[in-house]
């Protein structure tokens, strides 16, 4: 397939490690059997700072490197772990911006002091498939099925039995291999099922 016919994943990373951690490594490349991945960093991780930007410089950063890495681009998804997938929804909501699927690996829907961010879900338009531990903190199973029973987007959702806020399973290698090759196989399926042929 043509380069510019593949579909752009836009990978954008959580609060605390950068695009260059093993995590986000790992799974670039697994995205990359299904489009072209580009991975960002936001401006206070390029700065070698741990407080996050505040929302707006996200959501700018976020735009600039969707804007950089479209060129001729058909079809865009924007991929992200917790922070970077919120953000991501942010950035789908924009007038001026269109995108074709999100995929949100442990998304925030309750921050640290437990208050419910949903509102950004609730406006949504794109269709989003969700990747949630039943062990995540930030994400109660029950709270995010009330979420999207009151969605307006198209939501899927693959629940990692075992999987913590990073999507981590107990078990030992064998396991998380197993658990990392489903996780694959479910995000494969939405991607091709949405985008048809050109994500093939």
């Amino acid at each position: 397939m043509l380069e510019a016919m593949k579909p752009l994943i836009l990978f954008a990373p959580g609060a605390g490690a950068p695009s260059t951690s093993p995590w986000m490594q790992a799974w670039a490349e697994r995205l990359a059997t299904l489009g072209r991945v580009a991975s960002l960093d936001y401006p206070y991780m390029l700065a070698g700072k741990k407080l996050p930007d505040r929302l707006p410089a996200l959501i700018a950063a976020h735009k600039a490197a969707l804007t950089t890495h479209k060129k001729r681009a058909r079809q865009v998804v924007l991929a992200g772990k917790s922070m970077g997938s919120r953000v991501g929804c942010h950035l789908a909501n924009e007038p001026d911006v269109h995108v074709d699927l999100l995929v949100c690996f442990g998304y925030p829907l309750v921050s640290p002091a437990g208050t419910r961010r949903d509102e950004v879900l609730l406006a949504l338009a794109t269709p989003v498939l969700f990747v949630q531990g039943d062990r995540d903190p930030l994400c109660p199973l029950d709270v995010l099925a009330e979420v999207r029973a009151k969605m307006v987007a198209p939501s899927e959702l693959m629940v990692v039995a075992g999987g913590d806020h990073s999507l981590e399973v107990r078990g030992g290698q064998a396991a998380r291999v197993a658990s990392d090759l489903a996780i694959q196989a479910r995000v494969a399926a939405f991607v091709h099922e949405r985008l048809g042929d050109a994500s093939a």
